[in-house]
């Protein structure tokens, strides 16, 4: 089974067109044909059963069958991760982020980031793929890269964790999700947080939490948090 993304698809459309880099893969390297059936997300929460009306590998045409919208998660995870110095570990990150269930994933700069510069369109088709593989319909938001300062001053759920690597006192993130809740986790560079941007955090509602005893690569703390939060929400 493969889905297949057409952002703009909606109940409202009954005639269809993929783009080039799809249709080309749909007919080129899947070897579909006129009347073979496909599913298609549009990373809203919709499925649509579809039939291919042209084998056009430059421009493959369809019309919509039926559709189907599923059931949005409970909770919203919000994952603000400072971007890694190799673009391909962010990359790893977002990828199985999307597979596991993340809502929105907020890219930080801290004083000690090593990444300041990215195609946040090439990001988005590494989630954009991740969604099709993982047979999901939400489709995560990735923002832009921002600010440290006025992320964390923003409007953001109650639930508020940052994970740094200092000495404070911390409680692990198990204990501190509540599920069915919507909570956001700030992740650090490598270099981790100093300590003007930990008392930021603290004085916008941040509490710290503990990652477990070892100390993690950035996106491995990010996937970590990922983890933890769909455990608790059962997902």
């Amino acid at each position: 089974m493969n889905y297949f993304y057409h952002p703009t698809l909606d109940n409202s459309v009954s005639q269809f067109s993929f783009s080039p880099e799809e249709s080309r893969h749909i007919i080129k390297v899947l070897r579909k044909k006129e009347g073979d059936e496909l599913l298609i997300t549009n990373g809203k929460g919709f499925l649509f059963t579809s039939e291919i009306t042209g084998a056009d590998s430059k421009k493959c045409t369809g019309r919509v069958l039926n559709s189907k919208k599923t059931i949005p998660p409970r909770f919203e995870l919000h994952l603000a991760v400072a971007p890694t110095k190799r673009l391909e570990r962010f990359q790893w990150f977002l990828e199985k982020a999307t597979e596991i269930g993340v809502t929105e994933i907020t890219p930080i700069l801290c004083e000690h980031s090593e990444r300041d510069k990215f195609s946040l369109e090439r990001l988005q088709r590494v989630m954009q793929e991740a969604m099709k593989q993982s047979l999901r319909t939400y489709l995560p938001r990735l923002n832009p890269l921002t600010p440290y300062e006025e992320f964390v001053k923003g409007n953001l759920p109650d639930l508020r964790f940052i994970a740094h690597c200092e000495d404070d006192e911390k409680v692990e993130l198990k204990r501190r999700v509540a599920p069915d809740k919507d909570i956001v986790v700030l992740i650090g560079p490598e270099g981790d947080f100093n300590q003007a941007e930990i008392h930021t955090a603290y004085e916008s509602g941040f509490l710290p939490v503990s990652l477990g005893k070892s100390r993690l690569r950035t996106e491995t703390a990010a996937i970590y948090a990922c983890v933890t939060v769909n455990l608790i929400n059962g997902t």
